[in-house]
């Protein structure tokens, strides 16, 4: 089937729309990110502390606030099957870490974002906790965000959004390997969004 000029013209014109409005919601995404507060200090103590594993920053972050009182449990979500558990915790075995162990707890089931969130609300319901704070690199934090309000929707939910080494999500656009991370987030930021709202 051949298309019309005048239908080519529609299309064109379509597709220039969405690139338009797929780069408008790419420069508010990088804004809510470089925005993104950090929770205010003093802190309040929460039942329990979730980190997702994947990113720099993020366990050593999780094992600080635990350290200091702000959960009474640590819970890392998305730990690779194969990975040695004793290495993940050897940094923390000596004094004052090696108290902590009693309380950290390794979640093995999940492989991406909603296999997090499904994992840590069953921990969640099994341990009767209803407040977290959440551990995440700070561009991954909305979509985290999306998928524990629905698969936890009784759990009060505190960012912890924590800065990856070498990131800054500002100059995204000066490094191919940040530009490529960032559009990526974003694109399964709305996929995610999408999903919830269909």
């Amino acid at each position: 089937m051949t298309l019309s000029r005048k239908t080519k013209t529609a299309l064109a014109v379509l597709l220039l729309l969405l690139l338009a409005a797929l780069g408008a919601g790419l420069v508010s995404f990088v804004d809510a990110v470089a925005a993104m507060p950090a929770p205010r200090s003093p802190l309040q103590k929460l039942d329990a502390i979730v980190v997702l594993t994947g990113g720099s920053n993020r366990i050593s972050t999780g094992f600080g606030l635990l350290e200091q009182g702000y959960g009474k449990k640590l819970f890392i979500s998305g730990v690779y099957r194969g990975l040695d558990v004793a290495q993940l915790l050897k940094r923390w075995k000596e004094a004052p870490q090696k108290n902590l162990d009693c309380c950290v707890v390794l979640g093995f089931e999940a492989d991406n974002t909603s296999g997090n969130a499904v994992e840590t609300a069953a921990w969640l319901r099994k341990e009767g906790f209803r407040s977290i704070y959440l551990v995440t690199a700070d561009y991954h934090m909305k979509r985290a965000l999306l998928e524990f309000r629905h698969f936890a929707p009784d759990v009060a939910i505190t960012p912890f959004p924590v800065v990856p080494d070498n990131f800054n999500v500002r100059d995204w656009w000066t490094s191919s390997s940040t530009g490529l991370l960032v559009v990526h987030e974003y694109l399964k930021y709305i996929a995610t969004a999408i999903r919830y709202l269909a």
